[in-house]
């Protein structure tokens, strides 16, 4: 008799498992349980996105004669501990092996080698056949070499799996990347189409989690769930993402608009981090899409939705196993302060973190230019601790999973690594945001401002972050310019500038 575990992350539709012709002696299980919505504080939408999803699988399963064990969070014989309810398991069902697919968390998969060191029975690990690369493909892949470029990485995806490829050599538009057209402002034009309505009630399961006392944050309209949680509701959203969005993705994928949550951006990032759809099968469609469809719509487009899957996905996946467990207690830049209280309400005068935090309370979603450039951004200017980052950023957002989630914040964002993912921190005064949103427009502060009183809190904190860890990044040659603009910078202003930030700091509920 075989147990079979399925974590909630673990969706995969199309995994070998169910291709075997004999199950009669396989049970599959999975349970929503409390050691997964208490690891840390939840967004509501992505504890009812995971149940649903999960909910859905399992019944996919059971509809085709599998012997499926779900322990919904009410189950009087769910003890809510992984460990302890796979045990009463094998001792229930006289299971003789045991065996799951490889998580996708460190701790997970920390908790589930030591489970197996105790059992008597038989044991085997098994891959999830979602990823593109292994756990220590990454590591092979930069063995040697001095940075872990993302670049060179991404190229070598493109050869070993001939996407968007003319030779074994050559990428097709002549050039591996188009980054520099993907940076423009939308301004009103041209129209985005109505985002994919899924529109579910889902009343059920936010009652479970109120009468079992899960602590949530964010918000949820009831009647109005938005998330796909099935695999055709996947298949739809990425249908309705090459046939509706991906004309402008590139062009538009780095801006930001008050009256916009999600402009041309796919909202995939769920479907595929539950392993629902796969990433090749994502590429595929899109790839084929643009081909039938190339008169209107431009490589460069199509290109840096390639990348994101292909390079940074992959990439940020083998950096994690490359470096886990010490990259979660990295502080590199040695930041210490606590997150402002706002990033919890949105309960701030700074109009582009007002609306960013409200939309990821509201949607548990932000595209990665608000979560890099503006929440992430004023993290780190203002020297929040990235543990607190970390916690922020796992909890709020519905694709948050710790092997994509702390990567992309104590690396890409706050810098905490070094400089392992991040060749400079990604840190800017309040200009970039204007140049990429409209959010300045309409903001209590003024972008064009300083030091003064209706100042930018953003142009303040950049000129004192810069003179604060300068001597972390004096041997940076990609920030020297800026520590060269700095050093000749009027003593006396550069004294007001850092007044005004140590006040935004100490007091950022003013704000």
């Amino acid at each position: 008799m075989i147990l079979r575990l399925i974590l909630g992350d673990q969706l995969n539709y199309q995994h070998s498992w169910y291709k075997e012709a004999e199950q009669e002696n396989v049970f599959y299980f999975m349970a929503e349980m409390r050691q997964e919505t208490d690891y840390t504080k939840h967004h509501i939408q992505k504890v009812i996105g995971f149940f649903l999803a999960m909910r859905s699988f399992s019944s996919w399963l059971h509809d085709r004669g599998y012997n499926v064990v779900y322990y919904q969070l009410d189950e009087l014989k769910n003890t809510q501990d992984l460990v302890v309810n796979l045990k009463k398991l094998i001792q229930e069902k006289g299971i003789t092996k045991f065996e799951y697919q490889l998580p996708d968390e460190y701790r997970l998969d920390v908790q589930l080698q030591e489970f197996c060191s105790t059992l008597s029975i038989e044991s085997n690990a098994y891959d999830t056949e979602h990823f593109l690369t292994s756990r220590t493909d990454f590591a092979d892949f930069f063995a040697g070499k001095k940075q872990y470029i993302m670049e060179y990485f991404y190229r070598d995806m493109r050869k070993k799996y001939d996407i968007m490829m003319l030779t074994k050599k050559d990428p097709e538009g002549g050039k591996w990347n188009f980054d520099h057209s993907n940076r423009k402002k939308w301004n009103g034009s041209p129209d985005i189409p109505l985002e994919k309505n899924f529109e579910k009630d889902v009343t059920e399961i936010v009652d479970l989690l109120i009468s079992s006392g899960v602590q949530t944050i964010g918000n949820v309209n009831t009647q109005q769930f938005n998330w796909p949680t099935t695999r055709q509701e996947c298949l739809s959203l990425l249908d309705y993402f090459c046939e509706n969005l991906l004309l402008c993705f590139g062009d538009y994928q780095d801006a930001m608009h008050l009256n916009e949550k999600y402009l041309f951006h796919s909202r995939l990032s769920f479907a595929m981090n539950s392993k629902m759809l796969h990433p090749m099968e994502v590429l595929s469609k899109v790839i084929e899409y643009w081909r039938a469809h190339k008169d209107e719509i431009a490589i460069s487009q199509v290109e840096g939705f390639v990348r994101q899957i292909l390079g940074w996905r992959e990439y940020m996946r083998g950096m994690y196993w490359s470096q886990m467990p010490n990259y979660r207690s990295l502080n590199k830049l040695d930041n210490h302060n606590k997150l402002p209280g706002f990033y919890w309400t949105g309960d701030t005068k700074m109009n582009c973190l007002r609306s960013s935090i409200q939309q990821s309370l509201d949607e548990a979603y932000a595209h990665h230019i608000q979560r890099l450039m503006v929440t992430g951004n004023y993290a780190l200017l203002t020297m929040v601790d990235p543990d607190e980052v970390d916690q922020w950023y796992l909890g709020i957002y519905i694709d948050a999973i710790e092997w994509v989630e702390i990567t992309n914040t104590r690396g890409m964002s706050q810098f905490a690594d070094g400089g392992l993912v991040a060749t400079k921190p990604y840190v800017s005064s309040g200009s970039y945001i204007n140049k990429m949103s409209n959010y300045c427009k309409s903001c209590h502060y003024k972008v064009s401002k300083k030091h003064e009183e209706d100042a930018c809190p953003f142009n303040a904190l950049y000129w004192n972050f810069l003179d604060e860890k300068q001597g972390y990044f004096k041997n940076n040659q990609r920030m020297s310019m800026m520590l060269n603009l700095l050093h000749k910078m009027d003593k006396e202003k550069l004294h007001k500038l850092k007044t005004r930030a140590n006040h935004i700091i100490a007091n950022p509920d003013e704000y």
